[in-house]
């Protein structure tokens, strides 16, 4: 099995670590578009070579896009078109990583290799990002979403749901936008919330200097997310715009709430809300 992963930072590079050091690949191939990036995922030995993105499409058994999605949605018919002209390309299987799915389902619907892509998105990461963020286990006992797999090759989704098996995955089927509701109010809110808090508290900053030796443990966890890509989200918070709109209106208005509370000393109504919150304890533990 040779599996090419372009996009050789944290979660094309932590996939290909452990697709290696667990034997379901025997060869990884990469594309990395950054010169820098590329040669050190090399060095670090996240890949066994990094070729040249037609040599990976025409060589690899399996081809892994890890990029982000604005870039993945332009890519993903351009190798469905590459699978088309090889020899034997129907075989071949290609899937995305991304965090939207809607519009990179939609763009190859009618493309005649459609039964070669499967849609996932491996609900793990990091703040960080680039080959040396990659890192292995990382996959390990997490959620990965399978989107529209009726539209896929049965052959082709078996295989993959054997390749996130081997990341210690456990695999969930939903319709891609369904997908992109639920991850808007599981994942995209979550970073939105955390790059406004950063800026609020860096304004902050500006005034009062020793705000950031004060910031303890739970202010690092609220703004960790904030340290994230701008490339990576930018396109995300585009996609899925509609339904991030409509969490963080309902978020501004939870937001309103406590403020209203707070403003006029309604201790009751604080604690009701914050006995509210509190039932999340029996979701996320």
């Amino acid at each position: 099995m040779v599996v090419g992963v372009i996009g050789l930072g944290l979660i094309g590079g932590s996939m290909a670590i452990d697709l290696k050091r667990r034997g379901f690949a025997d060869r990884v191939l990469g594309v990395e578009a950054d010169t820098v990036n590329a040669a050190a995922a090399e060095k670090i030995g996240l890949v066994d070579a990094v070729v040249p993105f037609d040599n990976l499409v025409e060589e690899s058994d399996i081809v892994i896009i890890a990029v982000p999605v604005g870039t993945a949605v332009k890519m993903l018919p351009e190798i469905l078109d590459k699978f088309q002209q090889i020899e034997g390309g129907e075989k071949k299987i290609v899937i995305d990583t991304c965090s939207t799915k809607g519009q990179i389902v939609r763009c190859v619907h009618y493309h005649p290799m459609r039964k070669c892509y499967v849609a996932t998105h491996p609900m793990a990461g990091t703040e960080y990002s680039g080959p040396w963020a990659a890192m292995p286990n990382l996959y390990d006992g997490r959620a990965c979403i399978f989107a529209n797999t009726e539209e896929s090759d049965p052959k082709a989704v078996h295989i993959v749901e054997k390749l996130y098996d081997a990341l210690n995955m456990r695999p969930i089927y939903m319709n891609a936008d369904n997908h992109d509701v639920h991850t808007a109010y599981v994942s995209h809110i979550s970073h939105v919330t955390s790059f406004a808090l950063a800026l609020t508290v860096l304004d902050k900053e500006k005034d009062e200097k020793h705000i950031f030796d004060l910031a303890s443990g739970g202010f690092s966890s609220t703004v960790r997310l904030a340290k994230s890509n701008a490339d990576m989200w930018v396109p995300i918070l585009s996609q899925n715009r509609d339904n991030v709109l409509q969490v963080i209106d309902t978020y501004i208005d939870k937001m309103k709430q406590f403020r209203d509370a707070i403003d006029e000393f309604d201790e009751d109504k604080i604690r009701d809300l914050i006995s509210e919150a509190n039932r999340i304890k029996k979701i996320i533990r």
